[in-house]
């Protein structure tokens, strides 16, 4: 057996940077070392394991199966002593200076964004927010680097290195112009199929499912007008006779600025579940804990 006492520990320390930037350049950069250095580091620990950890490719160094089991245990194990190295200290979000970058969808920004940009100057004055798309980074890698510290969305595919709060459940519903000619008539199936629709043509989960359920209902997807994400729909919408499918959320924020309603669809649309995500390795980190607790009491629906 391999004992704590008989290892550098340092060498975790370089293995985490090459593991999270691929590079041996770049992790020496952020490491403040040579790369001479890393690659010596590197050769003790392949020594000390037996294995080669990293292979060069032209992708960069990739990780072995060995490496990425090694990766689970030492990334936390790290952040613990990291907490434990500063637990005197905490965040005070009164008088701390903090930045946060969140991932969420174009839905995701337009209901969580107003919300926080709110409350945040009287609670946090020093805290600043930025955020990303979701479907645009590789999210099991940034957060657990802690480029991004927390997700907010309805995503499918999660990693076992996630914890996860579920924030709220909402249906679909069908948005239109207050104007339009079937705001105020009988919203029936064959009314529904034979309008003219905008269709958001989102290629990722669960986003996805909602086109198929309009398909199976009679709404020719081909036929329609479509866009690739929601955050243009309002502007759509309110200047045309086109029917949306929407999440209930960004329909509840749009209709009252672009002067829309909106109804509950005459076809049976599955709900939408949104989640807040952080990394394990945050689990403990007292910036991400008030975050997270500040999202959670601001947007938790029983």
């Amino acid at each position: 057996m391999i004992e704590a006492k008989d290892t550098d520990l340092n060498l975790l320390v370089v293995f985490q940077a090459v593991y999270q930037e691929r590079q041996i350049s770049l992790a020496a950069r952020r490491l403040g070392l040579s790369q001479p250095a890393i690659s010596n580091a590197l050769a003790r620990l392949r020594r000390t394991l037996n294995d080669p950890l990293f292979v060069r490719t032209a992708a960069g160094m990739q990780p072995t199966p060995r490496a990425e089991l090694f990766a689970d245990s030492v990334g936390p194990a790290l952040q613990q002593i990291t907490a434990a190295l500063n637990q005197q200290g905490g965040f005070d979000p009164s008088g701390g200076m903090r930045r946060f970058t969140l991932a969420m969808s174009d839905v995701g920004e337009v209901y969580f964004m107003p919300v926080l940009a709110a409350r945040l100057p009287a609670l946090a004055p020093g805290v600043q927010i930025s955020t990303v798309r979701a479907n645009t980074v590789d999210l099991k890698t940034e957060m657990e680097s802690g480029r991004i510290d927390l997700a907010l969305g309805a995503f499918d595919q999660l990693s076992d290195a996630w914890f996860q709060k579920r924030i709220f459940r909402q249906s679909y519903v069908c948005m239109m112009r207050s104007e339009h000619p079937l705001a105020g008539a009988e919203l029936t199936p064959a009314a529904f199929r034979n309008a003219r629709h905008l269709i958001v043509n989102a290629r990722e989960e669960p986003y996805l499912r909602i086109n198929q359920a309009l398909e199976k209902a009679g709404v020719s997807i081909a036929a329609q007008l479509q866009v690739p994400h929601y955050v243009a729909v309002p502007y759509i919408v309110a200047q045309s006779d086109l029917l949306v499918t929407v999440p209930q959320k960004l329909a509840e924020r749009a209709a009252a600025p672009f002067g829309l309603c909106y109804r509950k669809p005459p076809v049976q649309l599955p709900d939408l579940s949104s989640y807040l995500f952080w990394h394990r390795r945050y689990q403990s980190d007292p910036g991400n804990q008030w975050l997270r607790q500040l999202i959670v009491e601001t947007f938790t629906e029983l």
